[in-house]
């Protein structure tokens, strides 16, 4: 009789777990029959075992049908741990190999369709399955989630965008509307100032009692006909004045209610827009920090990408290097007075405007809307933060 096999805890079984546990050389695994050997002795006795043989006929009965097998069980792992680590950001492929393959009972690659790992990538990027690009760094993949739930949370969140802008829109009309109607209403007052004739002159009234025959009075001097006429323009004057009067506060308090209608939506935008990040495609941005290289720093570039929030790819406009970096590196450029800018922040995010005027002691400027809808209208106190150079193309 043969030896025993030493059971589950016998110290040599603990010392083979040990031995096995890890990484090993490729070139002496098995696939089809999942053993992995320790060297290459080991692996010379697995092939001439008949328990591997018997693997061999199943596989020459069916070869097709077991390397599609064992080429799908490998990209449905890759892509899975592509999802599940890194998401839809784009990361290096060797970098997602090396964590696949780190678990022990993984399909080897050698059993595949593919030999390498770049022929593997190109066939991703080939399938639509993910976004891949070549580099002096090596071939890097962008996962493309195709899910339902997230396609459909998309739309959603896409949904509520135009939904916000709709009724933006709505509002932008409903206050011009009200603008033109304010415009239209409005009368013409013209303000004299009130002289009299003749300063001089004075009218005296006499009450009652004895008549004293040997004093005239200017009212017993005066004619019927020109105290007539003197009362009626009085009373046109008067009324005039009243009319005049009783307008002016209710103009007022129309201006005030279009104010307050404006301020509020003013208010909405700006609780609605104002965000954490402000980085934007095709703005000329400065890098405020030497960890991104001395030859770098205080020097203009153009963000050509941004990958999330708070990241984005910038082009240097001296070197054209092209590096990533966090919005946190860098900060908004501020060009002369005339040129075309950016709001990246703020109640008018995205809108185009060109720069009237700056107030260096408060930080701030006035910029005039260039496009859109809101085109032509002056928004004052903008702060510097808020507003950035746009890049134009030579």
């Amino acid at each position: 009789m043969g030896k025993e096999k030493p059971g589950f805890l016998s110290p040599k079984a603990i010392a083979n777990r040990i031995k096995s546990k890890g990484l090993q050389k490729l070139r002496w695994y098995c696939q089809m029959c999942q053993k992995q050997c320790r060297d290459e002795n080991g692996f010379k006795c697995h092939m001439s075992s008949e328990s591997h043989q018997r693997q061999l006929l199943l596989f020459a009965e069916n070869p097709d049908k077991i390397l599609d097998s064992f080429s799908k069980d490998f990209e449905d792992g890759y892509l899975e741990l592509l999802k599940r680590r890194f998401g839809t950001k784009r990361v290096h492929a060797n970098i997602i190999y090396q964590e696949y393959i780190a678990f022990k009972e993984h399909v080897h690659m050698n059993s595949t369709q593919w030999e390498t790992l770049t022929e593997f990538v190109k066939y991703l990027g080939k399938e639509g399955k993910c976004v891949v690009d070549d580099t002096e760094k090596g071939w890097y993949v962008t996962y493309i989630d195709r899910d339902p739930e997230t396609i459909r949370r998309q739309e959603a969140v896409k949904a509520k965008e135009k939904m916000d802008v709709d009724d933006q829109e709505r509002t932008m009309k409903f206050i011009e509307k009200q603008i033109k109607r304010a415009g239209a209403s409005k009368e013409t007052v013209e303000y004299t100032e009130l002289k009299r004739e003749d300063e001089e002159e004075k009218i005296t009234f006499s009450l009652g009692g004895a008549k004293k025959p040997d004093v005239l009075t200017k009212a017993s001097v005066l004619p019927t006909k020109p105290l007539a006429s003197a009362s009626l323009s009085t009373d046109k004057s008067g009324d005039k004045s009243k009319s005049s009067t009783s307008s002016k506060p209710e103009k007022r308090k129309a201006k005030s209610a279009l104010d307050e209608i404006m301020e509020t939506e003013e208010k909405k935008k700006e609780k609605q827009n104002r965000k954490d990040y402000w980085l934007t495609s095709g703005i000329v941005v400065k890098v405020i920090h030497k960890r991104l290289g001395e030859k770098y720093y205080k020097k203009k570039a153009v963000v050509r990408d941004v990958q999330d929030l708070f990241t984005g790819i910038i082009k240097m406009l001296d070197s054209g290097d092209k590096l990533k970096v966090d919005q946190s590196h860098i900060e908004t450029v501020i060009p002369s007075i005339g040129k075309t800018v950016k709001l990246v922040n703020g109640a008018y995010r995205g809108e185009e405007a060109v720069l009237e005027n700056m107030n260096e002691k408060k930080f701030c400027c006035s910029v005039r809307i260039s496009k859109g809808l809101l085109k032509g209208r002056l928004i004052e106190g903008v702060d510097y933060g808020d507003i950035c150079k746009i890049h134009q193309d030579s």
